[in-house]
């Protein structure tokens, strides 16, 4: 007889359940430009009510990704993030809070990482404090995974204000304003009014 492994799956609120999926998607969007079917499924979601600054970012998101081809939006994700010997936008934390990669920020968030049993997996090159990574973790803060139940809010509050609120905004506007970007100016929209919408809910929660 051979035992099955089966993911647990927590309980969760449907705004913790929206927050997670949020930070999935902006996980994916900063890992690498998005795929056919990613796009797809933007441009293809529900739109969210109201008129909000977030709902109008959403809205704008899911219309660009209706419109934008993959080899365009891989192209720019490689100019804008990757370029040829310096990005145009750094997506590192420690870049914008020191202005140089692997400073003390890095090292800190890794023993935080420790601390929270949060280990990169060993075929991962990312380095902690990308975005990418920093959205995953809250990701897993939120949801958890398999045995690893959600955090704390306490736990994500603080997360979220010592490792991303203090950079995520200027990233943010740097992405908007460079000359290179098309699809990302609505990426960078949508993460900077979403941000915005996670730091003053986790500051009412508790």
């Amino acid at each position: 007889m051979h035992a099955t492994a089966v993911a647990l799956h927590h309980p969760l609120s449907p705004e913790d359940r929206s927050r997670a999926d949020f930070y999935a998607l902006l996980a994916r969007l900063y890992a690498d430009g998005p795929d056919a079917r990613l796009l797809q499924a933007i441009a293809g979601a529900e739109p969210i009510a109201g008129d909000s600054p977030f709902a109008r970012a959403w809205s704008g998101l899911v219309a660009a990704s209706g419109v934008m081809e993959v080899d365009a939006a891989s192209q720019e994700y490689t100019d804008l993030f990757i370029g040829v010997g310096k990005s145009e936008v750094n997506l590192h934390a420690s870049h914008w809070l020191t202005g140089a990669m692997m400073e003390r920020p890095l090292a800190e968030l890794r023993g935080e990482l420790r601390a929270l049993g949060i280990a990169r997996r060993a075929d991962v090159t990312m380095l902690e404090d990308h975005l990418s990574a920093l959205c995953e973790t809250m990701r897993l803060l939120i949801a958890g995974h398999d045995e690893r139940k959600p955090a704390p809010v306490a736990t994500q509050r603080a997360f979220f204000e010592r490792y991303i609120s203090s950079w995520v905004f200027p990233c943010c506007s740097a992405m908007k304003g460079n000359t290179i970007a098309n699809y990302y100016v609505h990426v960078g929209e949508f993460t900077e009014q979403y941000m915005a919408l996670d730091r003053d809910a986790l500051a009412m929660d508790g």
